[in-house]
């Protein structure tokens, strides 16, 4: 296993966050411009995508 230092964790924890946006803007938000109708499960996945990676985020960088 890899060992990171305390501000390698948090330089890791941060993009992980800047992941989760993306994720959730390329799975809920990309719904609304596409020509498709709305998907409930792909909008339900963004979403619990963003909130596993944020809370990856979080236990990352040590924040509550």
């Amino acid at each position: 296993m890899v060992r990171l230092a305390a501000s390698q964790r948090a330089v890791f924890g941060e993009k992980f966050l800047d992941l989760a946006n993306y994720a959730a803007a390329a799975l809920v938000f990309g719904q609304f411009v596409g020509q498709q109708p709305l998907s409930w499960r792909v909008m339900l996945a963004g979403m619990a995508t963003w909130f596993v990676l944020a809370a990856t985020s979080f236990l990352l960088t040590g924040e509550r």
